[in-house]
């Protein structure tokens, strides 16, 4: 069991191969079993009455079944309690625009976006459509109306659900994952006409997300697709966890990139690795990087300094960034200190500072 990130020991008597294929065969419906049976592949939800919902991913390996569980939580967390950057607000009810949300599997990227989603619900009207692979949190309608599509029961694919999307009315369309050209050309399409799209892809920080959105595509069409990024691109928000001191939980660390006017003219030109110094600048406008983030993660003591080194883009510019302003914040100290007095009363003998 992976508790905080860690490997936990759950018992000291090991499964059999019968147990592993009876306990994986048992939480599979008849559907499921035969594209197990035929693809050695499968991936779903399952909800265990009075204990919650998994995400369920079932495999074989040196020819033996095995399955990897990982817990939904089933009340969809706010923006504020998972302590995500107030941006996130504005990117949530935002009237057009691509927003993709990147970072490797299991750092909470379905986690913040069910959030956002959540945030969006509360304050607008409006129809919001997902299509995720599997369903993981449950939205219930509020002032929105929220459709959710699951891959595999509700539609045969990704594909096949985007394309009749924009027939269904929507305001807001959630796709589960990018995986292959198709979908980014939806989610592409879905911000050129209006809507505001939601999607996850798997990147590490918003420059790898952008090289990554070019090599789905051909060379002859990679300064269409720059123009295209440059002019519905709304955000990127790059994600990872990292542990809490007491080792009881972890923090989500966060990198955006806002598509403003100059960050969507070094888009338009391929500029991509002309970002990052973008972001560093432009914190005012809800812009960080990582090493951004894991600093003032560090200095707020929600981190510790080996993790915050462990998750940086650039441990030596983080461990500058650190040691710049410690002694910042003890020159600050020293020149306060300097215009402090002794001053003793009569009246009362005891010292303070002036």
């Amino acid at each position: 069991m992976k508790v905080n990130g860690k490997i936990m020991p759950v018992s000291k008597t090991p499964m059999s191969p019968e147990m592993t294929r009876e306990t994986v065969h048992g939480v599979m419906n008849e559907q499921q079993r035969r594209e197990f049976t035929e693809n050695h592949e499968c991936n779903f939800a399952i909800s265990a009455r009075g204990i919650g919902r998994f995400r369920v991913s079932a495999f074989y390996q040196r020819n033996l079944a095995g399955m990897v569980l990982r817990r939904i939580e089933t009340n969809i967390p706010t923006i504020e309690e998972l302590k995500l950057p107030d941006v996130l607000k504005k990117l949530s009810m935002t009237k057009r625009g691509l927003v993709l949300f990147v970072g490797a599997t299991g750092t909470g990227k379905s986690t913040s976006l069910a959030s956002m989603i959540g945030y969006r619900n509360k304050n607008s009207s409006g129809h919001i459509i997902s299509i995720e692979d599997p369903i993981e949190f449950i939205h219930q309608h509020q002032n929105c109306i929220v459709t959710q599509r699951e891959v595999g029961i509700d539609t045969s694919s990704f594909e096949v659900a985007l394309k009749n999307t924009l027939r269904q009315a929507p305001d807001v369309i959630l796709i589960g994952e990018i995986r292959t050209r198709e979908t980014m050309d939806y989610a592409v399409a879905f911000a050129e006409t209006g809507h505001l799209c939601l999607a996850t892809l798997h990147a590490n920080n918003a420059n790898q997300a952008l090289d990554r959105i070019i090599n789905f595509f051909p060379p002859d069409r990679h300064n269409q697709v720059w123009m295209d990024l440059s002019l519905n691109l709304k955000a990127i928000v790059a994600q990872q966890l990292v542990p809490t001191p007491d080792g009881k939980g972890r923090r989500a660390v966060i990198e955006v990139l806002i598509n403003t006017p100059l960050a969507a003219d070094l888009i338009r030109k391929g500029e991509v690795h002309e970002l990052k110094s973008l972001m560093k600048r432009s914190t005012e406008l809800g812009m960080q990087t990582f090493d951004q983030a894991l600093y003032n993660l560090y200095v707020q003591g929600e981190i510790t300094y080996e993790d915050a080194l462990l998750h940086a883009d650039s441990a030596n510019d983080l461990r500058l960034l650190i040691k710049l302003g410690s002694e910042t914040d003890g020159e600050h100290l020293t020149s306060v200190s300097q215009g402090l007095s002794l001053e003793v009363s009569d009246e009362d003998p005891g010292r303070r500072f002036r």
